[in-house]
């Protein structure tokens, strides 16, 4: 068991996040984020849990460069034909060949999610928008 204090430096947190959002960037198209209802699965190597929202598209790269082990999105496209209504609960961050990159909660900036809507409730047909998606390693 690692020590409670154990830290690393911000030069090894950059590395490591660009690692991660790097795989995003893993083949020969731009990545995908799918918005689902429902809490994420457990593991990302687990299967889709929720209904299908929307999906949509990262820039290729999709991540500007970390800076104190924090990378920001680069421009992602909204998805402007939603799939289905529901309530966004959580999304899944995907490669172009659909490898599961990354997961976590979505929502509206209110909700503290880790991946910020412009709006949590979703109409079929609607608009999806990301207004705010970082990822940050920690420093522990």
């Amino acid at each position: 068991m690692m020590a409670s204090n154990y830290k690393i430096s911000t030069a090894a947190r950059n590395a490591a996040a660009n690692a991660v959002v790097d795989l995003i960037d893993a083949g020969s198209g731009a990545g995908t984020i799918g918005i689902r209802t429902g809490a994420p699965p457990t593991n990302v190597s687990d299967a889709d849990s929720g209904t299908l929202l929307g999906t949509l598209t990262c820039s290729d790269p999709a991540f500007g460069a970390a800076s104190s082990g924090t990378a920001t999105a680069s421009s992602i496209t909204s998805d402007t034909n939603a799939d289905a209504p529901g309530v966004a609960g959580h999304f899944r961050v995907y490669d172009s060949d659909d490898n599961c990159i990354a997961q976590g909660t979505a929502g509206e900036a209110g909700d503290t999610p880790d991946l910020v809507l412009n709006e949590s409730a979703i109409v079929a047909g609607g608009t999806i928008a990301i207004t705010d998606y970082t990822h940050t390693q920690p420093i522990q």
